[in-house]
């Protein structure tokens, strides 16, 4: 029961020679919802593609509900999965990105079942339930039938976290979810994203919205450069904040 959902140790993430995150070190416990601020650069989406093994990392530990990303230890070396049990893995995952990726050729329903039916298994009509289901979550449940350009941004978000939770995840990521959007378009997504943590789901959200931090998250952590800079409880950090370059970053957001 003490397993924390996300663990990193020591992470590390070059490209090339320019070296991304510099030692991460963090836990998530279960049903916690954690927020990463920063700068631009600062690593906050590596970090997040690192966790389910769209990069790899170049050294430290990084496990998931107590089990290694991309890895299997054996004899004490790390050994590299294969594809097909990196993405057996990554299905317990969802991930929400800045930019919708929505299939523009499918409709907000067909964008849901689609990775429930083609990777998942499920029978069409199951999937098709549960999609019926998760759009009704978010508020879609009169665009089932509608086509990404139909819809707004916000809307086209609501249906990608739909599409994301119709895997069944243990885990979600979110990369800053409502930059893309319209400024009156935030306030939705944010909201699904409210009911979402009340529910009970695992969350790390890289975000800009300080006052979704400070009322949704139960932790917050602050990277700049590659490194965690300051972390603590979030109205913490964002009123009293300890370190000088939280106090400059935070200068010029707040």
């Amino acid at each position: 029961m003490n397993t924390p959902m996300v663990q990193a140790q020591g992470v590390h993430k070059r490209f090339g020679r320019l070296e991304v995150l510099k030692g991460i070190d963090l836990e998530v416990k279960s049903g916690e919802v954690m927020c990463i601020i920063g700068p631009s650069g600062s690593g906050k989406s590596t970090f997040l593609c690192c966790i389910n093994h769209l990069e790899q990392i170049n050294s430290g530990r990084l496990s998931v509900d107590g089990e290694l990303v991309g890895y299997r230890e054996r004899n004490g070396k790390l050994h590299e999965l294969r594809d097909r049990e990196v993405s057996a893995k990554r299905r317990e995952i969802g991930m929400v990105f800045q930019h919708f990726n929505l299939f523009p050729h499918m409709t907000a329903l067909g964008n849901v079942v689609e990775a429930p039916v083609r990777v998942g298994g499920q029978s069409k009509n199951g999937a098709a339930e549960l999609g019926r289901e998760l759009l009704t979550r978010v508020g879609l449940a009169d665009k089932f039938d509608s086509y990404p350009a139909q819809l707004s941004g916000g809307q086209q978000q609501r249906v990608a976290i739909a599409r994301a939770l119709a895997m069944k995840p243990k885990l979600m990521l979110f990369d800053e979810p409502t930059s893309a959007l319209d400024p009156e378009l935030v306030g939705e997504v944010l909201d699904v994203m409210r009911e979402l943590a009340t529910s009970g789901m695992t969350m790390i959200v890289v975000t800009h919205e300080m006052g979704f931090a400070r009322e949704v998250g139960d932790s917050l952590v602050f990277m700049d450069e590659g490194v965690i800079v300051e972390s603590g409880n979030p109205r913490d950090v964002l009123t009293n904040p300890q370190e000088e370059r939280t106090k400059s970053f935070l200068s010029k957001v707040l």
